[in-house]
């Protein structure tokens, strides 16, 4: 069984499925839908849509150069049938998509994680900007404040890296950021005042 890929948004075909389109020099472009065979006829390009796996490796969303790739290339070889080759091929099959599926789920980990560094770097900015709406009126050093947001900035940080050294799962990233949603515990101690003091 032979599992083609769309010439258009690069997803498979199985057999009895999809569209053939021959042209005059013999090429044939096969597509999933009727989606793809459209866009081919009216000349879109695949990187301009976004639902396209073309768009996603172009923007950066996806692996584009990776070893596990050139397993699929496709060889027109005769092979001689041989049942421990076909064997051997099912079982490095599954071990090639399981090393992708790794590698692929790095990739995304990576690139969102420059996403958190950039919204980290937005909110040490507004801070610093307009830290004077905040302010105590009588407060005096106005940088020491800056620098405690600094600090607790690179304590979640070390707090993020000792994540990703553990090993960040699903599960362990929503616990994560449960943690992160609590509201703050907030202890409020009551001092009597010398007028209080004295009435008493």
């Amino acid at each position: 069984m032979r599992l083609e890929t769309c010439y258009y948004c690069s997803s498979t075909i199985w057999p009895g499925h999809g569209i053939q389109f021959v042209r005059n020099d013999c090429k044939i472009f096969r597509f999933c839908r009727s989606r793809c065979h459209r866009a081919f006829k009216k000349k879109w390009n695949p990187r301009k849509s976004r639902w396209t796996k073309a768009h996603r490796k172009f923007t950066g969303k996806d692996l584009t150069t990776d070893s596990t790739f050139e397993f699929e290339k496709r060889r027109n070889e005769p092979v001689k049938y041989d049942r421990e080759l076909w064997q051997n091929t099912i079982k490095a099959m599954e071990r090639v998509g399981e090393i992708r599926t790794k590698r692929e789920r790095h990739h995304i980990m990576k690139r969102l994680r420059q996403g958190t560094l950039d919204r980290k770097a937005a909110d040490l900015r507004e801070v610093r900007d307009y830290i004077h709406l905040v302010r105590a009126p009588n407060a005096t050093k106005p940088m020491e404040e800056i620098e405690m947001v600094q600090k607790a900035m690179e304590k979640r940080e070390q707090a993020g890296e000792l994540l990703t050294k553990i090993g960040t799962t699903v599960s362990t990233t929503k616990k994560l950021s449960a943690l992160r949603r609590r509201a703050p515990k907030i202890e409020v101690t009551m001092e009597t005042s010398d007028t209080e003091q004295a009435m008493e």
